[in-house]
């Protein structure tokens, strides 16, 4: 499968005055979290919760600021994440595709709503 990307909302909840950003993002479910370039962090106003340290595909140890609150907006769905600061592009990982119950379609390799919930999200919880 090759690289799937989707335009969501970001936003700030804290300031409803600031407008959502549109984006193109890339869509990859083997990464966990939602990663934004410093540009969305300060267009959105977020604030930096704390300093992580990450571990990039080359071994390097990175201490990346962690923002928040952000929603994220997509089709009839939204979540309310935080984010690492990296980058040039929007990354969706796989903890707001879960909170949202949004999956990639592998045949049209497009993010789409569940559709065995098209309405509304699911969550198993067992």
């Amino acid at each position: 499968m090759g690289l799937v990307y989707s335009k969501i909302k970001l936003s700030n909840p804290r300031d409803e005055k600031l407008l959502p950003v549109e984006v193109n993002c890339l869509v990859d479910s083997g990464a966990l979290l939602l990663c934004i370039p410093e540009s969305i962090a300060s267009q959105l106003n977020l604030e930096t919760i704390a300093l992580r340290d990450v571990e990039t595909a080359d071994g390097k140890v990175h201490s990346l600021p962690y923002v928040g609150p952000i929603r994220v907006d997509f089709e009839n769905r939204c979540c309310f994440v935080g984010a690492m600061v990296l980058g040039n592009e929007v990354l969706l990982g796989v903890v707001p595709m879960e909170d949202m119950d949004v999956l990639i379609d592998p045949t049209t390799q497009k993010l789409i709503v569940n559709p065995m919930t098209p309405n509304k999200p699911m969550y198993k919880i067992k």
